[in-house]
């Protein structure tokens, strides 16, 4: 399994990687890891792509 940063996993799928690193901290998509914070700063966030693929279309077929 290939993990991908969050601007990696952007690009890959069209999308911003703000918005990308914001649904990950609301909770609405899981990272396959995030790496140790140092200091003030959180980790990164670590993304295996086909697994976010499968987050999303649940995101989009979710009935509101």
């Amino acid at each position: 399994m290939e993990l991908l940063t969050t601007t990696q996993a952007a690009a890959a799928l069209g999308v911003s990687a703000r918005s990308l690193a914001r649904w990950a901290r609301d909770g609405r998509l899981r990272p396959a890891l995030i790496t140790p914070g140092g200091g003030q700063r959180s980790g990164r966030y670590l993304w295996d792509l086909e697994d976010l693929r499968e987050q999303l279309l649940k995101l989009r077929t979710r009935p509101e």
